[in-house]
């Protein structure tokens, strides 16, 4: 049986999956899988719900503690409302987390893929060029190159993929190098195969499982790596919100209203902490040495 097996349901229905059956096991991974479905769906749908945009100027109610009038988790400086900036700013950070995490698996998948598969002096450059990378600090590395463009969501996006790949890099070279000699993989040689179809069709599906769980460590990373870099001035760009630029604006606040740093800082924590335990979650639902 390979990991596809695993991962795919069998006949028995979706519930009877040994993979589901594995992950909601995993406790704190079904806990993070519906938190980041919630937030997903608040961000998506909350801001059309609110009798208030998070545009909206109510001056007459700056600094409107939580839960005390018609703003459900008050206002800030300006009299925005707090619940329809954090659902905007959900909107952007996790959409940036996601974007991101994409763009890194595709460059961390290619270059890992072609290392682990030549091997020799195409993958000995390849991965030279992944461990230079990685000598560099992750939070200075984009910070500097941060600071040299023209901030913006694309921007952000190509930003934190080009700092985040190395890791999945590493992780698929690994995985193909273990794979490369296996017995399927010798037949396709024999039957005339494409390398490219070797690596796509035959290598690839199988070093799946460590893949889908970069992915997700992947989004809270990026998630991370969006608040600093806009709560240090260099991402998004007021008026349009995020959790880390909302962080930015509260910091002259915090005594006065300490709120204004204390909602979107627990955003975000939830965010990745949740996408964390998904992680670990679908480790050990995949990894069937974890589970005998």
């Amino acid at each position: 049986m390979t990991i596809i097996d695993t991962i795919t349901p069998s006949r028995r229905g979706l519930w009877q999956s040994p993979f589901i059956k594995r992950f909601l096991q995993h406790r704190l991974a079904a806990f993070g899988f519906a938190t980041i479905l919630f937030m997903a769906l608040a961000c998506a749908l909350g801001p059309l719900l609110l009798p208030y945009s998070d545009t909206f100027i109510d001056i007459k109610q700056r600094f409107s503690a939580p839960f005390s009038g018609a703003h459900i988790l008050g206002t800030d400086q300006m009299g925005r409302d707090i619940l329809a900036r954090l659902l905007m700013a959900g909107r952007i950070s996790l959409s940036i987390g996601f974007a991101a995490m994409l763009v890194s698996m595709v460059i961390g998948i290619c270059v890992g893929l072609i290392a682990g598969f030549y091997g020799g002096v195409i993958g000995a450059v390849l991965m030279r060029i992944v461990d230079a990378m990685l000598c560099f600090p992750s939070i200075f590395l984009l910070l500097a190159i941060s600071a040299m463009i023209s901030p913006s969501i694309p921007s952000i996006i190509l930003l934190i993929a080009f700092t985040s790949w190395m890791e999945v890099a590493r992780v698929v070279e690994a995985q193909t190098r273990s794979l490369r000699n296996r017995d399927y993989v010798m037949a396709a040689h024999s039957y005339g195969a494409l390398n490219k179809r070797i690596m796509l069709r035959e290598i690839l599906p199988n070093a799946i499982a460590p893949i889908v769980v970069a992915a997700t460590l992947n989004v809270a990373h990026a998630i991370l790596a969006e608040s600093y870099i806009s709560f240090l001035g260099f991402g998004i760009q007021p008026p349009t919100p995020s959790w880390g630029n909302m962080l930015n604006s509260a910091q002259s606040y915090l005594t006065s209203a300490p709120w204004l740093a204390i909602i979107p800082g627990l955003a975000i924590t939830l965010a990745v902490t949740s996408f964390n335990f998904l992680g670990d979650g679908l480790r050990d639902a995949l990894d069937p040495k974890i589970n005998t």
